[in-house]
């Protein structure tokens, strides 16, 4: 029903304000009990095999709904009842931000992508920070921060506006993800630079897990710095991978005039290959979330044989809708199966060793 009645008609409409109303009535529906209970009935599925336990965190599935769809934490109650196994709500960011101009969200249908080019609009992390604090949450949740979207914080500047997030939100949730990597704010990718991520991770606490989200288009040379830096400061793992500036595999041509970052189907090798060189490179000592490109089981399953352990997607719930967790949960169990693992844990990485 989705893909031949509901989508045609949301694909009529600016994304961006489709995206605002399945917020607003997100939030709203998730407040009762009733219908959080409804959706559950058609959308939730559970599987001993598909239980995953990760720096201490149960999750009773590997599919997480990735950052940058509820940025301001306001779907919380909802999530689960959708079949989610965790959320990552953000990027947050020290002061709050309107983010780069509209349009700012584009379909290239063609693709099955977005180009996403927010520049990380939020409510700032007090806000947000009021807005969780003393939740209870049905699932693991993550918070991710990233640097004000301000071209004038830079250098020190840019470490201390991370810590002041960091500060504000390191009692909320059950792991934090430092967002290095936005492509669509001003010196958003800078502390890919090593000198400015040795600055930031010094100073942080690492009472809780503490991810990395990185870019599909890190050179080698930088992300070896990464590795290094990460081992040294205790990080948990890294989100791989974030949007691509990358164009040339695109079928859609004469994009010149359309800024931001692109999300969705293509983006699935890229962050395959990624993925699994992360795994060899540190023999698999660090926790890997995969996110790009997954539309349907097969695609999760792959990342995960990659060396993933948890898995998270937007842009294929958009296409497919949002059964897509379900229908991928129960085909991963039919997967597990045949390849005669006990459960995704024993599969994490086979294809990388």
């Amino acid at each position: 029903m989705y893909k031949t009645i509901i989508r045609p008609i949301l694909f009529q409409v600016d994304p961006e304000k489709v995206h605002n109303k399945a917020l607003k009535l997100g939030s709203f529906f998730g407040k009762f009990a009733f219908f959080r209970k409804f959706l559950a009935l058609f959308y939730d599925y559970r599987n001993d095999k598909l239980e995953v336990n990760v720096c201490g965190i149960h999750f009773r599935n590997p599919i997480g709904l990735a950052a940058g769809f509820d940025k301001n934490g306001v779907l919380f109650d909802i999530i689960p009842s959708i079949g989610f196994g965790f959320e990552e709500i953000g990027s947050v960011t020290a002061l709050p931000c309107e983010g780069n101009l509209k349009p700012r969200l584009f379909r290239l249908i063609k693709d099955k992508v977005l180009v996403v080019n927010y520049g990380l609009c939020n409510d700032g992390v007090e806000t947000v920070h009021q807005r969780l604090a003393n939740k209870k949450f049905g699932i693991p949740i993550g918070i991710n921060i990233a640097k004000t979207n301000d071209k004038n914080i830079k250098g020190n500047k840019s470490v201390d506006d991370y810590w002041k997030s960091y500060e504000i939100m390191e009692n909320i949730g059950d792991y934090i993800t430092i967002n290095i990597s936005c492509p669509n704010s001003g010196d958003g990718r800078s502390f890919e630079d090593p000198r400015l991520l040795e600055k930031l991770l010094s100073k942080l606490k690492m009472e809780k897990p503490v991810f990395l989200k990185i870019s599909p288009d890190i050179d080698k040379k930088k992300l070896s710095e990464v590795l290094k830096l990460s081992k040294r400061y205790s990080v948990s793992g890294f989100v791989v991978a974030n949007l691509t500036h990358d164009r040339s595999f695109l079928k859609t041509k004469n994009l010149d005039s359309l800024e931001g970052g692109i999300s969705g189907f293509c983006l699935k090798e890229k962050t395959d290959d990624l993925i699994s060189y992360i795994y060899k490179k540190t023999k698999g000592k660090f926790v890997i979330i995969g996110v790009g490109g997954i539309f349907n089981a097969g695609d999760a399953y792959r990342k995960i044989r990659n060396g993933a352990s948890l898995l998270q997607l937007i842009t294929g719930m958009i296409y497919e809708g949002p059964s897509i967790v379900k229908k991928i949960n129960k085909e991963l169990v039919e997967l597990l199966e045949r390849d005669g693992f006990k459960n995704i844990e024993e599969a994490v990485g086979v294809d990388a060793r």
